[in-house]
């Protein structure tokens, strides 16, 4: 076996990977989601958030420990990495195949943990970017397009279903991740030392930082309230900083490990079909719509096309769009129902909506991505920004009303609408693998693809930011308007300082709407449920200009198909 084709892993190349006459075309999907499930998890890193936060102090945040913002950025990193690797790594999969490709992302979505786990036990937030963000982002993109272009062609028949399965397990992974990292996390924390309630124990503070007279000499510490406590078994008071575990560096550890073998057998049951192969017995349909290619479109060709601006444009959009309400989706239905319905949007069930979320963004992955198979893309994604648009629409609708009338059936189209909404971002993912494959042809679709997700990089940026940023907008709106409401003299006696003051009161965090409604006059509607309505109308704005992208596709001009003949011609013609 010649190892000329990739060096060291050269048995890993496609050329030793062509599937037997007879294999089960069916041994592929499996791989392929348990690949998308492992990386999937990269969704529930919000687990991660507090006990990265009090690392050092365990129960509490201790002056050492990362602040929240710090630790954030994280995911992002990994969501921008996931994109670029994708595009840069495209052209690469094509050549070399799915089974390298998924050993690589193994190796750096897995060895990304390990790194991470060393930074966290020697307090090096650098090797946590480095690690989970920078190599595990090349993981993740790298295991999100392997499984893409192997998938289509062993399935030309059900593109679409095909498709929609593998990408189905990413957006599964948080479902599964989030419990099981709960899990090891308290299964490997440990409470810090506990050094007495905080009358008992003789104090000193020093730049800020609380430190213990003990025997031993002057310890640092953290004041717990019982709520923190009760969280590791513990009672309120003074615990010493650096004693305790959050047990994030051995869950890292593990996960890492465990990953990387799971992935590492997924990726070497990849296969791929033998030249010109087809399912026994099926025919290429022709399609009356003329939106499905028998040519092929060269990977470096197809940037020269504008089909690949407009896809790239509906997926940025659709995704912008989604991924801006899935970040916030917790708080919007407490900030929005909470106030008026506290009986019925508890936290529990703010807690079940989240995970509806996910259940709904991973069967709307299978879902739509099968419809398109008998309706097509181009209809179904004119579904996704038709339908969409309405929906966003609808929500500032029921936010107002539900404002006046706290009635239950706002609650139930709210809930309605915002599950269709996620069930068709996780659709936009799976579909357009197959809508490139029916544009560009199956040859270098893994490598197309990959270039496209950077229009995901894009929106992981794009959505956080539009949305917290015209939120903020509207809370400053509100406040501005009911301070025109309320009366100077009221506003003074409440929070010690004048009206002309409000700026500086807003930025202190002293002035809050929830603070101005308890003076504002009788009648006053909160404004609360309604700070979520310019960014719906924004995110519907961007549906619009998707929906044109997607009206004006057109099959890929004839000048860019690929040159070569795509069967090998007969000897002696």
């Amino acid at each position: 076996m010649s190892n000329a084709s990739g060096g060291a892993l050269g048995f890993l190349h496609k050329s030793h990977i062509t599937a037997e006459p007879g294999y089960n075309r069916w041994r592929v999907p499996p791989a392929s989601i348990a690949i998308h499930l492992c990386i999937g998890s990269v969704y529930a890193w919000s687990v991660f958030n507090p006990p990265l936060t009090r690392e050092l102090g365990v129960v509490a945040s201790a002056a050492d420990d990362w602040s929240l913002s710090s630790v954030v950025w994280i995911f992002s990193v990994a969501i921008v990495f996931l994109g670029l690797a994708a595009a840069f790594a495209g052209k690469w999969l094509e050549e070399v195949g799915p089974r390298m490709v998924g050993v690589v992302a193994a190796i750096l979505w897995g060895g990304g943990f390990i790194i991470g786990s060393f930074g966290i036990s020697s307090h090096q937030l650098w090797m946590i970017y480095l690690g989970y963000g920078v190599l595990g982002g090349c993981g993740l993109g790298l295991g999100y397009v392997s499984p893409v272009s192997t998938l289509i062609r062993w399935f030309p028949d059900r593109r679409g279903m095909a498709t929609g399965m593998a990408i189905m397990g990413f957006g599964g992974g948080a479902m599964i991740a989030a419990p099981v990292k709960g899990w090891l996390l308290g299964l490997f924390q440990k409470a810090p030392d506990y050094l007495g309630a905080q009358d008992a124990v003789a104090t000193v503070v020093e730049n800020g930082r609380m430190f213990a007279e003990t025997a031993a000499g002057r310890v640092e510490v953290v004041l717990a309230n019982a709520t923190q406590a009760a969280g590791f078994g513990g009672e309120a008071g003074l615990y010493a900083v650096g004693t305790g575990n959050t047990g994030a560096a051995q869950t890292f550890l593990v996960l890492g490990v465990v990953y990387f073998v799971v992935m590492m057998i997924a990726a070497f049951q990849y296969r791929v079909p033998a030249a010109n192969w087809k399912p026994e017995g099926w025919q290429p349909k022709p399609v009356a719509s003329g939106m499905v290619s028998q040519n092929n479109v060269h990977i470096d060709q197809a940037l020269k096309t504008p089909q690949f601006w407009q896809l790239w444009i509906m997926l940025c959009f659709n995704v912008t769009a989604g991924i801006g309400v899935i970040g916030v989706a917790k708080t919007m239905m407490s900030e929005i129902f909470g106030s008026v319905m506290p009986l019925v949007v508890t936290a529990a069930f703010a807690s079940t909506y989240v995970l509806m979320i996910s259940v709904f963004n991973m069967v709307g992955r299978f879902f739509w991505a099968s419809t398109s198979d008998y309706i097509g893309r181009k209809a179904t994604y004119m579904c996704f920004f038709v339908l969409g648009t309405l929906l966003y629409l609808s929500v500032p609708y029921f936010a107002s009303a539900v404002a006046t009338n706290p009635s239950m059936v706002y609650l139930l189209g709210f809930y309605a609408a915002t599950m269709i909404i996620f069930s068709m971002y996780g659709g936009g993912f799976a579909t357009i693998p197959a809508y490139l494959a029916d544009m560009f042809g199956t040859m270098h679709v893994g490598g197309i693809h990959g270039r496209l997700l950077t229009a995901w990089s894009v929106a992981g940026v794009l959505g956080p930011l539009a949305i917290t940023s015209l939120r903020e907008m509207s809370v400053n709106s509100a406040i501005a308007d009911l301070s025109t409401r309320v009366d100077p003299a009221a506003f003074a006696e409440r929070f010690g300082a004048p009206l002309a003051q409000l700026d500086q009161l807003v930025a202190a965090r002293t002035v809050t709407i929830a603070r101005l409604m308890e003076i504002a006059p009788a009648g006053t509607i909160d404004p609360t449920p309604s700070l979520y309505n310019t960014t719906m109308y924004c995110m519907a704005a961007l549906l619009v200009v998707a929906f044109f992208a997607n009206l004006f596709m057109r099959p890929v001009k004839d000048h860019h198909h690929h040159e070569a003949p795509k069967m090998a011609p007969v000897p002696g013609e």
